[in-house]
Parts: C-alpha cells; structure tokens; sequence
C-alpha cells in the first residue's frame, strides 16, 4: 500500500481547511461527517478519546448532548461504522472511555470489532500533585471514587473462522484457490505439527494465532507458486503488536495524569501514554487517525515517532491550538527543536 500517497491524496482533499503541517491533517468540523471523506481501509491506527458522556462535563463539546445512555450509543455505533471502513485490515483502535459507559460501549462494538483488551489506566498524580482525589471529602461517597479510565483496545473482525481473523479468512480463500490440503501447505512451509499434521495453518485459519514473518514469507512463495495473485506483504496483512518487558504490557497502565497548567484542555491525555499505544501497533510511516483531537496531543505524539497523523477537532479554539503546537515544535529524539532548527 502506498500509505504516503494516500496521505497525500487525504491532504490535498481537505487542503482548503487544513491547519496542519508536512506530516499532519489537522481538520475542524463534525468529525463524523468529516470521516465520510477519508478512504477505505487506509488507517493503520485510531486512536482518540469521544465525549464520555457520563461525566457530563459542560467544558468538553458533546459531553452533556445525551439525555439518555442509549442515545450516546447509537451516536458511536455511527462512529464505528465508519471506523470499520476507514481502518486497515490489520489496523487496531484504542478507544478512551469511562468506566460507566465501557460495557455497553463494548457491546456494541462487537457488531464491528474483536475486542483484544479493556485497559486500565490507573491515571496516577506526579509526586507532590495531589489533584481532586486527595482533595474531596471521602465521607461523601457513596461508591468507589472513579479514579481509573477505560481504553478499549480492538481490531476488525470478519466472520467466517472462531476468531474472526480477517487474515485467517483470507488464507483459507488462498488455500482453497490453490487446491491445497492443510497438511499440504503446513509441510511446504515447515509449519507441520506432530500430532496435528494441519500444524500451525489450521490455527492460523481459525485466527487462533498468526505466522512468524519468514513463516509467512514460505507461505506467500508457495500460494503465489500455485497460481495464487495478489497476496499482500506481511506488513499489510498481519496486525502489528510490538511490546517488552521494558514496557506496559498489561492491561493496566500507570502513565501519570496530565498535571493541571492555564489553558490545559479539560480532557487532555499524557504524551508518553499516546506515544506507547503507536509505538505498539503501527510502523514508521503510517496513518494514525484521531477524531476527537483536542488540544493536539495525538499528533504531537505521532510526528516523535515517524508517523502521519490526521486529526479531526469540532471547536476552533482547540484546532488553533493544536495547529499552533506542531507549527511551534518539531521533535527528534528527547529533544524538543523550534521549527527554525
């Protein structure tokens, strides 16, 4: 996939109201009408944080536009299907959300989605910052102070296997097209189990895992040497997940909270957060999508890490904003640059 030809394309569309620079879009308007324009299956990432909606925060757009819990789901049921669309094959999304509204947020996206995990972001104070929680008086409550913030974590699905694995369709559709036997193309490509001699292609199929990259590379010759066209590059078929023992790899996440400055957006997400969510599920050079952008965070997280990023903000003030942030600053490395450097 041509990846920087269609964030061109995509920055040449909306070139009369960009408010970005070289490796951005910063757009501002409806978000959802604004995704309608965006091609398919062309986002490798989205990651954005919608109106929560039970917070009922009169300061964040769209947040108290809801009478009723049911509305506010069907509102994002429009957001999905959209997303559903616009996002690569082996693309991924991390959804913010508040507790309250997670598992009803859930249900819903598994029309469209596998959902891989519900993080916990623990949204821990920097030492000395004490914040609300320390503030309000605890004899108060009447339930479990909501401390902690969902991030969904999904990817597309596609029906036809156990795990909805849109790889795992697509290799049984090449399979059949070769009149291959599982136990065939398993010994072909040295993927052979002992007991189960479909090996590692029969869970393959059923998305139960995926193929290492040389794995996959045997396996491309072979279909490809049975008369099968077509069959992309590892990268543009297999979902990237890239951690460590160095880094997060739970669902629960401990990034601190965003300490409280003048002009701070009431709904702004820490950098370092941002920027492991991208580093885990995309490579250099892909599109992240961010359609609830505030204050800009998302792309100043994607233009650290090498990254396009195409932000979309319904209020001026925060596109401003967010426009003035990547205009301002280039970053390489640890070291923050004007953009005289």
């Amino acid at each position: 996939m041509d990846t920087l030809g269609v964030f061109n394309d995509i920055k040449t569309k909306f070139k009369e109201t960009d408010f970005g620079i070289d490796d951005s879009v910063i757009i501002c308007g409806d978000s959802l009408e604004l995704l309608r324009q965006i091609p398919d299956h062309s986002i490798a990432l989205i990651l954005t944080d919608p109106p929560y909606h039970s917070t009922r925060k009169k300061n964040i757009i769209g947040d108290t536009s809801f009478s009723k819990d049911e509305d506010y789901i069907d509102w994002m049921r429009q957001f999905a299907i959209e997303w559903k669309r616009v996002l690569k094959y082996n693309g991924s999304i991390f959804c913010f959300c508040s507790s309250t509204m997670s598992a009803q947020l859930q249900m819903m996206f598994l029309d469209y989605f596998n959902i891989l995990s519900e993080i916990t972001w623990t949204k821990p104070n920097a030492p000395g910052y004490d914040g609300w929680k320390q503030k309000m008086k605890k004899e108060s409550l009447r339930q479990w102070y909501p401390h902690s913030e969902k991030i969904l974590f999904l990817e597309g699905a596609e029906d036809g296997n156990l795990f909805k694995s849109y790889f795992g369709s697509q290799l049984t559709k090449w399979r059949k097209t070769a009149k291959m036997s599982m136990k065939e193309l398993a010994e072909i490509t040295k993927s052979y189990g002992k007991i189960n001699h479909g090996g590692a292609v029969a869970n393959w199929e059923v998305g139960r895992n995926i193929p290492s990259k040389a794995q996959y590379d045997r396996l491309k010759d072979a279909l490809t040497g049975a008369g099968v066209n077509g069959i992309p590059d590892y990268e543009d078929i297999i979902r990237p997940f890239n951690v460590c023992k160095d880094v997060e790899f739970t669902d629960v996440w401990t990034f601190e909270n965003v300490r409280q400055y003048r002009g701070k957006h009431p709904a702004e997400k820490p950098i370092d957060l941002l920027e492991h969510a991208i580093s885990a599920t995309t490579f250099e050079g892909d599109i992240v999508l961010d359609c609830f952008s505030g204050s800009g965070s998302t792309g100043v997280a994607a233009t650290r890490l090498k990254r396009l990023s195409i932000l979309m903000e319904i209020d001026p003030k925060w596109c401003n904003y967010a426009s003035n942030k990547l205009r301002g600053e280039y970053f390489f490395g640890n070291e923050l640059l004007t953009r005289a450097q």
